[in-house]
């Protein structure tokens, strides 16, 4: 006889459906293997160091993923957690702390003690932790009870603590050029299960183009600025929705100009301030005084 699910469980799986269906497009594309990651050759081309430790399963020191917003350090460590036969654990520093910092550390202990299973512990915005709560994580990643994966938007030199910075890997995420952000747009586009597959758009070329440019590298901000368009255009009397170039234009903002007094924005940013003035040139030095 076959025992019924219990009701509780059946509402949860419908929830956690509605809300998979539901969840913005940026969510729903990201990519779930290496194969289907797209960017950061240097790092996860063929070959490299951290995709043969990923492919291998072998990822036994710990890592900092460190890059822009949008470029991918999520998704990143997502693919790990699919790709692993290690339990893998997420906690954001922005909503943690200590206290569960020390649930994750004694679920880890317990099923190393029980199970010889390793623990991956993804810490998102890493830096948002203080110096206390970094020095508390310190010595479970020393003695290898977790291995770290964390992901910050912060120069980790400056707002990791030393400590940690010498036992993890760090990594360098960049912005995705033109050509792959068309790429994550165009497979938006034709996914029939989480994209727009199913869908008659049209996206005329100027207008793709334009949330490219604008984005500059952010394909979060990319697909926001597609999901934004195709749900807010009505479609024509032959049912399709055409994304013009005014439509792109109304769909997504220029990309703020990341700028923090304390990091490397500040220096970067009057660096070519001064280089600009050096060399004669008056509209490089405005703009960048602007900024």
């Amino acid at each position: 006889m076959v025992e019924s699910q219990p009701m509780d469980d059946l509402f949860d799986h419908a929830m956690q459906q509605r809300m998979k269906s539901e969840a913005p497009l940026a969510a729903r594309m990201r990519p779930r293997t290496l194969a289907e990651y797209i960017g950061q050759e240097h790092i996860v081309g063929p070959g490299k160091l951290l995709r043969r430790a990923i492919e291998a399963d072998r990822l036994f020191s710990s890592i900092l993923l460190w890059g822009p917003p949008g470029t991918g350090k999520t998704t990143l460590a997502q693919v790990i957690a699919n790709t692993t036969r290690s339990h893998f654990e997420t906690i954001s520093a922005i909503l943690a702390g200590k206290a569960e910092l020390r649930q994750v550390i004694e679920a880890a202990l317990e099923r190393r003690r029980l199970h010889g299973e390793r623990t991956i512990l993804f810490v998102d915005e890493v830096h948002r932790w203080n110096r206390a709560q970094q020095d508390a994580l310190l010595p479970h990643v020393e003695n290898g009870t977790v291995t770290l994966i964390g992901a910050t938007t912060e120069n980790p030199f400056f707002e990791v603590i030393g400590a940690l910075i010498s036992r993890s890997r760090v990594f360098q995420l960049r912005n995705l050029n033109r050509e792959e952000t068309g790429i994550l747009l165009d497979r938006a586009l034709a996914d029939p299960e989480r994209g727009y597959g199913g869908q008659p758009i049209i996206f005329d070329p100027d207008a793709r183009a334009h949330i490219i440019e604008v984005a500059s590298g952010d394909v979060r901000n990319a697909l926001n600025a597609l999901e934004l368009a195709v749900e807010s255009t009505p479609s024509s009397a032959d049912g399709k929705i055409h994304i013009t170039l005014d439509v792109a234009q109304e769909s997504i903002q220029r990309r703020a100009v990341l700028y923090d007094k304390d990091g490397d924005s500040h220096y970067d940013t009057i660096s070519a301030f001064i280089k600009s003035v050096r060399g004669s040139d008056p509209d490089a030095a405005c703009i960048g005084w602007r900024r």
